[in-house]
């Protein structure tokens, strides 16, 4: 069945099965693949992507569940405001390092950035929750939220 998204501000069609997960539909079907697979399981955040501003794990989600929302990847950050804040600080900081995970953290970075403009660490650690990183770059990752937030990195 043919399904009408709403990717990045572009509208686009995915003729694909409805249960098929977003994530595939980004990567293998339209083209995005920025957004990454880790673990199928929406444990790791790998896949995160944004579902109307909210980060969601894409291998979970069936595309036939999404309806007329707004779908954003990594691959639309350069246009959003604060992704563009949060790619150029993790780009400052030399935050990457095998990078597998990055779009996932830069993705949940952004959604709460764009919720709560100046985060405790507590609200840092709460909406970073579940994105692992293999190479265990948690320090910068935080130094890089505070720094696009405008706040001083501890």
């Amino acid at each position: 069945m043919a399904y009408s998204l709403t990717v990045n501000g572009k509208a686009v069609s995915a003729d694909v099965d409805g249960d098929t997960p977003l994530l595939w539909v980004l990567r293998d079907t339209l083209g995005f693949v920025g957004t990454k697979y880790g673990c199928g399981v929406a444990a790791c955040g790998a896949c995160t992507v944004h579902i109307d501003g909210q980060p969601m794990r894409a291998c979970q989600i069936p595309v036939e569940s999404v309806g007329a929302a707004k779908i954003s990847t990594i691959e639309g950050m350069a246009a959003h405001p604060v992704g563009k804040k949060v790619q150029a600080a993790w780009m400052e900081l030399d935050v990457a390092q095998c990078g597998y995970c990055q779009a996932g953290q830069i993705m949940s970075a952004t959604a709460l950035l764009a919720k709560t403009p100046k985060p405790t660490d507590a609200q840092i650690d709460e909406a970073m929750n579940g994105n692992i990183c293999r190479c265990a770059t948690y320090v910068r990752i935080r130094a890089a939220i505070k720094r696009a937030s405008g706040q001083k990195e501890v």
